[in-house]
């Protein structure tokens, strides 16, 4: 690709950049991508694997959120974010632990991915208690990991088809799943699906347990109502929340008591979103950077 000549708007996109990607991968992004990119070693997953075109797209901003609100749902898992993960606390922290999870996982040699593997499920097995009604969770149980792991794949996917720069066609969407179902194997879930209909038959599968708890409905409006976030951001997080609940299924939005607005999400919020993503992209493939690429978020 040809140098782009910089111009007098390098300095507010080099700014986004470094904003969005302290957030996502700490204070040393450089490093952080390194470590993911650049360690020698076989991967996982071929270069021209679809979990890496929709791992790597500034579309996982939305896709993230819809599938924290989604998890939210199912009271157990709830239950044991709001208890044991900190999010309110250090919201931050969990974001980068996640992103450099999916980093590393996805674009990382193997000896590290099955490291960052072996860490999570070390925390997963210290994670168990008793839900506010009564009922014993733990975060190592595979029913629940598999809920985790089906309401992650689905937002994903939902989000890139939505606003990625190159959705999939249906055979690159059932290699997605299916590569998503490796990671899942070794994570402890049992049976994950492989194909974007075993995902939508297991969502299916799972609703007669999802509810809209008090916690689930608290943590929605801290994500999205009160976050922590400076006041110059809140327009822009405001139309990414926009563009994450919209891609939600209809029948979340009464337990999480959020909008249903079918009209308005496939045109001025489908419009906006788009808008923001582009942003995104435009931002983290700035040709002054170079380095401090996205660890999460690669050149488009």
């Amino acid at each position: 690709m040809a140098a782009t000549t910089a111009g007098p708007l390098d300095p507010l996109r080099d700014g986004l950049a470094k904003l969005i990607m302290t957030k996502v991968a700490g204070p040393d992004p450089r490093a952080e991508r390194n470590r993911v990119h650049n360690t020698p070693g076989p991967r996982w997953f071929a270069p021209d694997r679809p979990i890496r075109r929709v791992h790597g797209d500034a579309s996982m901003f939305a896709g993230g959120l819809r599938a924290l609100l989604l998890q939210s749902l199912h009271p157990l898992a709830m239950a044991a974010v709001s208890a044991h993960s900190g999010y309110r606390g250090d919201p931050w922290g969990r974001l980068r632990r996640t992103s450099y999870f999916l980093a590393i996982t996805t674009y990382g040699a193997i000896p590290d991915a099955e490291e960052a593997i072996e860490r999570v499920k070390s925390v997963h097995e210290r994670v168990r208690g008793t839900s506010p009604d009564g009922v014993k969770y733990r975060a190592s149980d595979p029913h629940l990991l598999k809920w985790v792991h089906v309401a992650e794949v689905d937002s994903f996917l939902a989000a890139h088809q939505q606003y990625g720069v190159a959705p999939l066609n249906a055979e690159e969407q059932d290699l997605y799943v299916e590569d998503a179902a490796l990671v899942a194997r070794r994570l402890g879930v049992i049976d994950p699906p492989t194909t974007v209909a075993e995902l939508r038959q297991t969502l299916t599968e799972y609703q007669p347990e999802l509810r809209g708890t008090t916690e689930a409905r608290q943590a929605a409006r801290f994500m999205l109502v009160h976050p922590p976030v400076p006041w110059a951001a809140r327009p822009a997080y405001g139309v990414l929340t926009a563009a994450a609940v919209g891609l939600l299924p209809w029948w979340t939005r009464l337990p999480l008591r959020l909008p249903y607005l079918p009209l308005a999400e496939r045109t001025v919020v489908r419009a906006a979103g788009n808008g923001l993503t582009r942003t995104i992209r435009w931002a983290l493939t700035s040709p002054t950077l170079g380095e401090i690429e996205a660890a999460v978020v690669t050149r488009r």
